[in-house]
């Protein structure tokens, strides 16, 4: 039962940091926009580029970080799906 325990509370705390990183992502780049716009990407401005594919990249990171890292602690505490 304690392996439970332990299990569903690194859960919880690696699914609040990849929610931060998330939110931060998101709203930094807006609340930083007109900056960034200073900088020029390729030609457009780059926190056009970056809020438009940039950012796609860096979820899709916290994705694959979120699953690997899940598939890991499902192998330690020998969690099997049904």
């Amino acid at each position: 039962m304690k392996a439970v325990s332990a299990y569903w509370r690194k859960t919880r705390r690696l699914t609040a940091w990849l929610l931060l990183i998330w939110a931060l992502l998101t709203f930094v780049v807006i609340w930083f926009a007109r900056e960034l716009n200073e900088y020029q990407f390729f030609g457009f401005p780059f926190g056009f580029y970056f809020a438009a594919q940039g950012i796609l990249l860096c979820y899709l990171g916290i994705i694959v970080y979120y699953s690997q890292r899940m598939s890991a602690l499902d192998a330690e505490y020998e969690i099997r799906e049904e």
